[in-house]
């Protein structure tokens, strides 16, 4: 089992859409970074952790958890000429972009803010704090537990 945190853009597609789909299951798609994409098509497995990040808003900060529940498949989108997601140069036989499906576990008691992550020791390592606009990134286990530690405060 990994871990991982997915971001979204909570006017877009928050923790709550996600709890309020049928079976609290959604579909994650629209990435279109190559390194998001990668690690979506080669490492993120059904049974992964995900933290559900809410970005580009007042207070960016982890707000609950979900469960991939289905691995990697071609992101319908890119084949949609009516999508803003739509990909030309992607083909059935070649696609070239991924989405997984997550379930929704969790909303944390209280979110923990992208600016109490960046004060703690602990988590000084984790991607969000090295490389914060990926999409998709890796979480070590022991990050994990810090977050939820904090956010089942």
């Amino acid at each position: 089992m990994n871990f991982w945190l997915f971001k979204s853009e909570p006017d877009e597609y928050s923790l709550r859409d996600l709890a309020a789909e049928r079976g609290q299951t959604g579909r994650w798609d629209g990435i279109r970074n190559y390194q998001a994409r990668n690690f979506l098509r080669d490492a993120v497995g059904v049974g992964d952790g995900v933290l559900f990040y809410h970005s580009a808003c007042k207070v960016p900060a982890i707000v609950g958890t979900a469960e991939v529940v289905r691995a990697a498949y071609p992101d319908p989108a890119q084949f949609d000429p009516e999508s803003k997601y739509f990909d030309p140069k992607a083909s059935g036989a070649a696609p070239r972009w991924f989405c997984v499906d997550i379930r929704w576990q969790s909303e944390f008691a209280r979110p923990v803010p992208l600016a109490e992550i960046k004060q703690n020791p602990a988590l000084a390592e984790m991607v969000l704090v090295k490389q914060g606009r990926l999409s998709i990134q890796p979480v070590t286990e022991k990050e994990w537990k810090a977050i939820v530690a904090l956010g089942d405060m």
